[in-house]
């Protein structure tokens, strides 16, 4: 047989969290042809030897949505062995770009679409961009409810009327269409915050005849977090679809330790026959635009936000707020309001708000899968899980704190959100499934991206696969973008 790639004796942990056996592993016309004993001649052979191949890694929560189009490389994504990217998360997406919701995504700066400009009006109109000028990796498309919202009426602070509704309705369903995965919340943003429990539910509904997920950036991850979790899980069981908490933490000294509760509400739903998963990324620090922070700061507060990338105060990029107010001579909340104008309002921030007891406890769950949450901002400081989320689980959390199996976190990596976010024949190393593959080095694989020097990609990843093509190769970017926007398939 002629194959296009061969990886000779490599170790193959497949994905399913079975353990690795040793094999070869051939790649034909972007699909995995032979998973044992590739006999015959390749164009590409590797020695694989001493290293493991698993499939390609899943972002679950990405906001690459913008980056696609303007950082079409990907190459922060690809170096750490990111295959395909969920986008749309937190309520916000690039579509529809239509109405008050068009300004929003050209000047988002978590959308990051920038000087691209938007040349679509709708999610099949963004595929269609992606794909005329494809990325390094794939994507899959939720489809945000801050963005419905603002289309629909602006950032009010109210109900939405019937005919508001009807809308919001008709543009999730052109989504779903055009094969969006499901819908998104951010109900911690606005103007998500103004929306009642009733209004989301009713738009989740529009998702289930799809078999579509219902993914959220909840209302509380603080105080409030366990009531926060069961209207996602009231959410989910009304509507009759998948619920999926983001990013799952407990936010602040006073609410560390919840997510044992939080765990266990997930748990007793799962047990009644509910479908709900969750993910994490692995660190202590969250990163979103300060001004989503700034109602919240008090001096205490202050101590623990951090300025990531500031286009109006470059010079504090890396500053705590609490700093920045003393060299302001002013007040926390004031400094902040300082910080946020104008332009200032996409200021990026870092907050130091959870412990790592409680990042262990939420990675060792099984249904709790890998998602970096980086925003594509690359001035700066940006959060260093823009560059490191995949290799630091595997160098600190497998190899260092043991805290899961090295299978197990490959699964959580790959078939499980491919299961979750309908990615189809992906997530797997079996013979037909498409292939994306990564080739690393469980003895040193880590992330070198820190807070204070984040732009370093990691160490140990040998080889990236996309849909059977090379994009990177000891951390060198090949060129090659054979990646697309994906159609949900669910499981």
């Amino acid at each position: 047989m002629k194959y296009d790639l061969v990886f000779r004796e490599t170790l193959v942990i497949d994905g399913t969290g079975n353990p690795g056996q040793v094999a070869d592993v051939g790649v034909s016309g972007g699909q995995i042809t032979t998973v044992g004993s590739a006999k015959g001649d390749s164009a590409r052979e590797v020695d694989a030897r001493g290293l493991v191949l698993s499939p390609g890694f899943v972002d679950t929560h990405a906001h690459d949505d913008g980056a696609l189009l303007r950082y079409p490389g990907m190459e922060f994504k690809v170096a750490q062995g990111v295959t395909t990217d969920v986008v749309g998360n937190c309520g916000f997406s690039v579509a529809p770009a239509t109405q008050e919701a068009g300004g929003m995504i050209a000047s988002s700066s978590i959308l990051a679409v920038g000087e691209v400009g938007i040349s679509w009006r709708d999610q099949a109109g963004y595929r269609d961009a992606v794909n005329a000028n494809p990325p390094a990796l794939n994507a899959m498309a939720l489809a945000g409810h801050n963005t419905l919202r603002i289309g629909a009426m602006g950032g009010e602070r109210r109900e939405p009327t019937h005919e508001e509704m009807k809308l919001m309705h008709g543009w999730l369903e052109e989504a779903m269409e055009a094969g969006a995965c499901g819908l998104s919340t951010g109900l911690f943003y606005v103007p998500g915050r103004w929306a009642e429990t009733e209004e989301v539910t009713e738009l989740a509904k529009v998702v289930a005849p799809y078999r579509g997920v219902y993914a959220t950036h909840m209302r509380d991850e603080g105080v409030n977090l366990l009531r926060a979790v069961e209207e996602t899980l009231s959410i989910g069981r009304d509507a009759g679809v998948a619920a999926h908490i983001s990013h799952h933490k407990a936010a602040g000294e006073a609410n560390w330790g919840k997510v044992k509760d939080s765990l266990a509400a997930v748990d007793a739903a799962r047990q009644a026959g509910q479908a709900v998963t969750l993910d994490l990324y692995p660190y202590i620090a969250g990163s979103t635009r300060l001004e989503a922070m700034a109602n919240f700061m008090t001096d205490d507060v202050s101590e623990w936000i951090r300025v990531a990338t500031s286009p109006t105060f470059p010079d504090y990029e890396g500053w705590s707020v609490a700093d920045i107010a003393t060299d302001m001579g002013l007040g926390a909340h004031a400094a902040t309001q300082t910080l946020i104008e104008g332009a200032g309002r996409e200021t990026i921030c870092l907050q130091f708000l959870m412990c790592e007891p409680d990042v262990e406890t939420v990675m060792a769950h099984p249904q709790v899968m890998i998602g970096s949450d980086g925003i594509p901002v690359l001035e700066g400081k940006p959060h260093p899980r823009l560059f490191g989320t995949f290799p630091r689980v595997l160098g600190e959390y497998v190899r260092e704190r043991k805290v899961i199996e090295l299978e197990e976190a490959i699964r959580k990596m790959t078939s499980l959100p491919a299961q979750t976010f309908g990615l189809g024949d992906r997530g797997t190393i079996r013979e037909g499934a498409a292939a994306d593959l990564v080739l690393f080095d469980a003895a040193t694989v880590e992330d070198l991206a820190t807070y204070e020097e984040p732009h370093h990609q990691p160490a140990g990843i040998e080889l990236v696969v996309v849909n059977g093509v090379i994009v990177c190769e000891r951390g060198e970017h090949t060129g090659a973008r054979p990646g697309r926007m994906l159609s949900y398939r669910p499981a």
